[in-house]
């Protein structure tokens, strides 16, 4: 690699929310050096704006180790991975009216800002296999993460892929095996569609294991892979992608009375949350440490832009790109 991006945002983005991206990226590769594990959260539809791109050379280059990511998240990169040939692009999505919308509608598209996914085509034909997986686990008095489920899909080798699978973060992913923690993942597509075969009869509840058990499962791994100095975390966005997985140090430290758990190593989030307005995503990383989630030495940043625009150029510069 050249590392022509490296060069050029290390030359140019020397002030402001531009000078935080460089100090936030710098920062992710000391906490690499000095061989902390690394955990990413995404929220927002980053996997719509096709994220794994980027992401996905981060996991196959063993700079990210765990992932925590909402529903949607989850399932749109497998989504944009079988069905990006039917998807379609609105440029001018500022412009649509109410009828425009509906015409969308009409036409079985569900729009994310000016990308619409092709409901038959994407969503559809992965709950086709995601019911196969269901019911075999049922059948087999099984239970599994929505994650694993998703993970039994890639490697039935039966996904049709209209996009480079080096493209998708969700099989980098699979091959590494790394762990997916996807907290309220029944507000999702394919959550709903879980919901709506339970509630037909055809599968039980049960059989999807729940949030708690993922807090669980990311407490049973921080405290295999924390010690001795932590873990970094980073945040694309806000939300309960961010919320829950933080919040493992505290519930370890005060809950669990674990007071030896070490605190997360290094924090990023990329946000346009607003302070002002009482929201958790929108606090400021010292805030944080009230609440025990991060102590008072953390390397702790904050980059107000678009995430979009902002995790590549960071993952760019972490990958030597």
């Amino acid at each position: 690699m050249d590392q022509a991006i490296t060069n050029f945002i290390t030359h140019h983005y020397r002030h402001f929310n531009a000078a935080a991206l460089v100090d936030a990226a710098k920062a992710y590769v000391d906490q690499l050096e000095q061989g902390n594990k690394m955990m990413i959260t995404m929220a927002g539809a980053m996997s719509t704006a096709e994220l794994g791109l980027s992401l996905a050379e981060m996991i196959r280059q063993d700079k990210v180790q765990i992932i925590t990511c909402t529903g949607a998240n989850l399932e749109e990169d497998i989504f944009n991975l079988v069905a990006h040939d039917h998807y379609k692009r609105v440029p001018n999505y500022r412009d649509l009216s109410p009828a425009d919308e509906k015409a969308l509608l009409d036409q079985h598209f569900n729009r994310v800002t000016d990308t619409c996914i092709p409901e038959e085509e994407a969503m559809r034909r992965i709950e086709r296999q995601l019911i196969e997986v269901w019911t075999k686990a049922k059948e087999e008095g099984k239970r599994f993460f929505p994650h694993e489920y998703l993970y039994q899909i890639i490697r039935s080798g039966t996904l049709e892929m209209q996009i480079d699978p080096k493209d998708s973060w969700m099989v980098a992913a699979c091959e590494k095996n790394i762990p997916i923690i996807v907290p309220g993942w029944e507000d999702s597509t394919t959550g709903n569609m879980f919901a709506a075969h339970c509630m037909s009869g055809k599968l039980d509840a049960s059989l999807v294991k729940s949030g708690i058990e993922y807090m669980m499962y990311l407490a049973d791994w921080y405290i295999e892979n924390a010690k001795p100095n932590g873990v970094g975390f980073f945040q694309i966005g806000g939300g309960i992608a961010g919320d829950f997985p933080i919040c493992t140090v505290p519930m370890l430290r005060q809950d669990m009375e674990m007071e030896d758990t070490p605190f997360w190593s290094y924090f990023c989030q990329i946000s346009d949350s607003t302070t002002s307005y009482g929201s958790y995503s929108g606090a400021v990383p010292n805030e944080k440490i009230t609440w025990e989630k991060l102590d008072v030495d953390t390397p702790r940043f904050v980059i107000e832009s678009d995430a979009t625009i902002v995790a590549p150029l960071i993952f760019a510069y972490i990958l030597g790109w």
